[in-house]
């Protein structure tokens, strides 16, 4: 489905800043694609086949063990780009990740040529360097909480903030946290016996917030 280069400044409003020639060879190009939740974009080793802009829903990208086990990096959302694969076009290599579909997911994908292209314009350069920037931020603090916090601190932060009640399984909360649900579901039976929460059907209720800060924040 052809995407009119307005719907898509209006997600990307840098698009609005370039030459009208490129402004017409995106919008030549712009197809919509839209992708179920649970679909594997990219993964690991595979070719990248072009640049994405997120019209609707998001990606997960993550890191994936041999073992299975995975550790989120970031999402990606309407207005955000995805910073492995601007990397792996910048190098011409393939994906060290996976990306999948959190929810129903619409995209447009442009190809390499025309990347390299945006690149050239220095209002395109400078929002992908910008977002690069902002990633590495948030990859440094996640390499610091795995790094140096223990499970149960994440697992009570990651709790707090999702509201009174989080809608989870525990296999999901393991998930966000790069552990295995055996580990998460006894850190939770414990914080249940403590009273910090009430444990049910795919939902915890938080019972106790400020006890739960106090171990998120524990030094």
């Amino acid at each position: 489905m052809s995407v009119p280069l307005a719907q898509l400044a209006a997600h990307y409003p840098v698009l609005a800043e370039l030459p009208p020639k490129l402004r017409e060879d995106i919008a030549a190009a712009a197809q919509a694609v839209t992708v179920p939740p649970g679909a594997t974009l990219f993964d690991e080793r595979q070719p990248c086949q072009g640049f994405p802009f997120v019209l609707a829903g998001a990606i997960r990208v993550a890191k994936v063990a041999a073992n299975g086990r995975e550790l989120p990096l970031y999402r990606v959302t309407p207005g955000e780009t995805c910073i492995i694969t601007s990397s792996c076009l910048l190098g011409n290599v393939p994906y060290n990740a996976r990306g999948t579909t959190e929810s129903e997911t619409v995209l447009v994908l442009l190809p390499q040529g025309l990347f390299n292209e945006l690149l050239a314009q220095t209002p395109f350069r400078n929002f992908i360097f910008n977002l690069f920037a902002e990633r590495m931020a948030d990859l440094m603090r996640l390499v610091e909480e795995v790094a140096f916090r223990k499970l149960d601190q994440r697992l009570a932060a990651l709790l707090l903030g999702r509201g009174r009640v989080v809608r989870a399984t525990h296999q999901q909360l393991a998930d966000e946290l790069g552990s295995v649900r055996e580990m998460v579901s006894r850190l939770l039976k414990g914080f249940a016996e403590q009273g910090l929460v009430a444990l049910g059907r795919e939902q915890i209720e938080i019972r106790d917030a400020a006890g739960l800060r106090r171990l998120a924040e524990a030094v």
